[in-house]
């Protein structure tokens, strides 16, 4: 894996599978209108769409690819995917995949992460196994997991039933910055994703980040986004509103000096400052 030095809106990371993957995605938990938020994000120049069947919006995705005035075609378009808990175990698993590159759905994926690992030891081995032969008949070109701890990806090393994971996605920002997860992904290869990266707007006043935003003029939301590119994440903002959601991708004109990483790294409150379930400790 290797995250470019100098970042610009066409950079990428190349995953540990080869793949290269855009280093800032578009998410889509929660749209209230997933097809007209994807839309704006393409229009904005997001290449890197974050879905899954949890969120249920994987046939908006695909439609939009689809549309004739879609400002991107499929091939220049990363697009991520999950499989929740309760389809987790070998059949379910390859079932749901099956459906998730069935039409009106994309037909295949750029990565596909299992959602969760509270489906249980057994059932996240049997699910792994099902993305590993996905990945083999060409429905996805990478896998990987979300919301796994050290021992969760231990554990499927273990398993051995198919590669390395390529990305674990994990709630991550100044607040919540998961150092025991981080570390040992950067030391296997695994790509860091960063969901929330913005708090859901909960910080947006705290005075480190407002002094922050005065030094660089730049939002809230800038500086955060920022801040998890310069740790070399891959952020996922979120948005409904399209001027909010250009706001987000503006973020490669300006730098966050080694003073301000410092005092954003200080603001760590460990698993309490989670804001969403990070089930990263569980069994």
């Amino acid at each position: 894996m290797s995250f470019p030095e100098t970042l610009s809106p066409d950079s990428y990371v190349t995953l540990n599978s080869g793949q290269r993957m855009p280093v800032v995605g578009f998410g889509l938990y929660k749209a209230t209108d997933a097809g007209n938020s994807c839309r704006e994000a393409l229009k904005a120049g997001y290449t890197h769409i974050d879905s899954a069947r949890h969120y249920a919006n994987e046939t908006a995705v695909g439609e939009v690819l689809r549309d004739s005035d879609c400002a991107k075609d499929r091939d220049s378009v990363f697009l991520t995917t999950k499989v929740k808990a309760p389809e987790h175990g070998y059949e379910t698993c390859k079932n749901a995949v099956i459906d998730s590159v069935t039409f009106p759905k994309p037909d295949r994926w750029d990565l596909i992460l299992l959602h969760d690992p509270t489906a249980g030891s057994q059932k996240r081995i049997e699910a792994y196994k099902a993305l590993a032969e996905a990945l083999k008949e060409g429905k996805t070109k990478s896998i990987g997991v979300s919301n796994f701890g050290v021992h969760h990806i231990e554990e499927l090393v273990a398993a051995n039933v198919g590669p390395l994971p390529a990305v674990n996605q994990v709630e991550l920002h100044p607040w919540c910055q998961q150092r025991w997860i981080v570390d040992y992904c950067k030391s296997k290869g695994i790509l860091i994703q960063a969901y929330c990266p913005i708090v859901r707007g909960k910080y947006m006043d705290h005075p480190t980040l407002v002094n922050i935003c005065n030094k660089v003029g730049k939002t809230g939301a800038q500086v955060l986004i920022r801040w998890s590119l310069q740790h070399g994440f891959v952020p996922l903002p979120k948005s409904d509103k399209a001027e909010r959601i250009q706001e987000n991708f503006d973020v490669f004109s300006f730098e966050l000096d080694e003073e301000s990483m410092a005092q954003l790294d200080s603001l760590d409150q460990g698993d309490a400052g989670a804001i969403s379930w990070n089930p990263t400790r569980v069994e």
